[in-house]
């Protein structure tokens, strides 16, 4: 009974410790705070620079690319904002704001209306992407990465890394944009 009641505790002690460090390391993946550019870890790093074509050196945003780790598969669910389930707007609104520090509009139809419009050739990582799907203005937005790649919640695929020309996205691309500077000093959609 003694050894039955020492082992217990000493597997609940372990189940405690692993829960223990496995929340410690998931709160160190995302260092620093929105908007600071902090140095990545070096397997997020190695992952996404072989996933997008670039140097490694390249990968310089931990928040980031952690924050991409962390959602990255998530399926998608209309109106989600978690774990469980995100939309393209809310994993836009959810990036933007622990990324950056930006309080973005939640729906796609208002979050178009922050940008300051680019051309393609122009856009710089954390800009926004918008997508006309089936027939309708505006109704998907992704957040363009580097090398031509973004990241969006597929609604077949969930979280994911595409290239924004690829013939399923880049023939219903329709606007893009940073989003405006004096937009998150006024406005607060939380």
């Amino acid at each position: 009974m003694k050894i039955g009641l020492q082992r217990s505790r000493g597997i609940l002690l372990l189940v405690f410790a692993i829960i223990l460090f496995s929340c410690h390391s998931r709160r160190a993946a995302m260092k620093g705070e929105p908007g600071e550019i902090v140095k990545p870890q070096t397997s997020v790093a190695d992952k996404y620079s072989e996933l997008m074509a670039v140097n490694k050196s390249d990968i310089k945003n931990g928040r980031l690319y952690e924050f991409i780790d962390q959602w990255m598969g998530v399926p998608y669910k209309f109106g989600g904002l978690d774990k469980d389930g995100v939309d393209c707007s809310g994993l836009t609104y959810l990036l933007e704001q622990q990324v950056y520090g930006i309080n973005l509009p939640r729906m796609t139809s208002q979050q178009v209306t922050v940008i300051k419009r680019k051309y393609e050739e122009e856009l710089k990582e954390g800009d926004l992407v918008f997508f006309d799907f089936d027939g309708k203005q505006f109704s998907h937005v992704g957040v363009y990465l580097q090398n031509g790649y973004i990241v969006h919640a597929s609604s077949t695929k969930g979280v994911m890394i595409v290239k924004l020309r690829s013939p399923s996205m880049y023939k219903y691309f329709s606007r893009c944009g940073s989003v405006m500077s004096d937009f998150s000093a006024q406005q607060n959609f939380q």
